[in-house]
């Protein structure tokens, strides 16, 4: 059923990315981190981010407009948000996945040229440390707030030798290891990804219980038996003959028995809902040859066809657009 729009609700969300990209600016400046606790006038904010006075000016008002910041006077401070997730002394700190955001802009910007081209249509950005880290530490702020939730609600009693494939930071392999004192993980993934997960791997003091693998699961093999394994959000980057290497990759390292868990952003058949999931399909068409959204039954026969059996999805409680589906091989 489509929603009945006023003209003024339209030209709100056609403008919507102007406070995105305020949002975006703070963040890449780390104004919010210039903050800090204190109270501070304009010049001063400007000195500290080696920015224009004038500009710095619009920018802060701005923020304080959008909620993020408070004024009094003339000086500036951090509201309670900013503080708790945009300072990078916080241990809740988002900036990472903001700094994501912001890299995509662009691209999203020729979403028209590419559903006409029907793939990418702008060169991809040069992989820098800042990129390359802004995605993988984006990915584990995103991952450290679900993981609590979902990884205690699945069942993997028993199993000790868990697959992490494409596991980036390792997040959700801290989190099963830390909710199964007897289980080891591996973490598959590219070589550039190895300094991100071993750091944080380390900051948990699980450098004993889960080692690195370098390789890619779309042409490498994988070495060892594994009683279980998890992918969570790789097969989205991919179409539908490239998930199927990757199904395929993840069961030649089971044992028998093994169980195969998919986490993904799951689309409902009809292919035009959830709202997140259908955009994401968008993010994909902007930055991979052919990564899309998949929907429950297009997952659910991706695996039955490569042999797992008893597939389902799993009944979860956890926030926001995903979704696990489960079955043994």
């Amino acid at each position: 059923m489509t929603r009945k729009w006023s003209a003024g609700e339209l030209l709100e969300l056609s403008g919507g990315y102007w406070q995105a990209c305020a949002l975006h600016a703070g963040v890449q400046l780390d104004l919010f981190s210039a903050l800090g606790a204190q109270k501070l006038g304009a010049r001063e904010v400007a000195s500290r981010l080696k920015a224009d006075l004038r500009a710095t000016q619009m920018l802060l008002n701005a923020l304080v407009a959008m909620g993020l910041l408070e004024k009094g006077g003339d000086l500036f401070c951090n509201g309670e948000s900013a503080a708790r997730f945009l300072c990078r002394d916080s241990q809740e700190y988002r900036g990472h996945i903001i700094s994501h955001h912001h890299h995509l802009m662009e691209t999203w910007a020729h979403l028209d040229e590419a559903v006409q081209a029907g793939r990418p249509v702008t060169s991809p950005a040069v992989e820098d440390e800042k990129r390359r880290e802004s995605f993988l530490m984006g990915m584990f702020n995103i991952a450290s707030e679900l993981a609590p939730v979902l990884v205690p609600q699945i069942d993997l009693e028993g199993r000790s030798r868990l697959l992490d494939l494409g596991g980036g930071p390792g997040t959700y392999a801290i989190h099963f290891c830390r909710q199964h004192p007897e289980m080891r993980a591996t973490v598959f993934d590219l070589p550039t990804t190895r300094p991100f997960a071993e750091k944080v791997i380390a900051s948990f003091g699980l450098n004993d219980r889960i080692s690195f693998v370098e390789g890619d699961f779309l042409r490498d093999r994988i070495s060892g038996a594994y009683d279980a394994v998890w992918l969570s959000h790789i097969l989205h980057g991919e179409g539908p003959a490239g998930c199927e290497r990757i199904v395929q990759a993840a069961i030649s390292s089971l044992e028998p028995g093994a169980l195969i868990l998919v986490h993904e952003f799951i689309l409902d058949d009809d292919m035009a809902s959830p709202l997140f999931p259908a955009l994401f399909s968008l993010n994909m068409l902007l930055v991979t040859e052919s990564g899309q959204s998949y929907s429950q039954g297009q997952i659910t026969s991706m695996l039955q066809r490569a042999g797992v059996r008893d597939v389902r999805r799993l009944d979860l409680e956890i926030p926001g657009p995903s979704g696990v589906i489960a079955g043994y091989v």
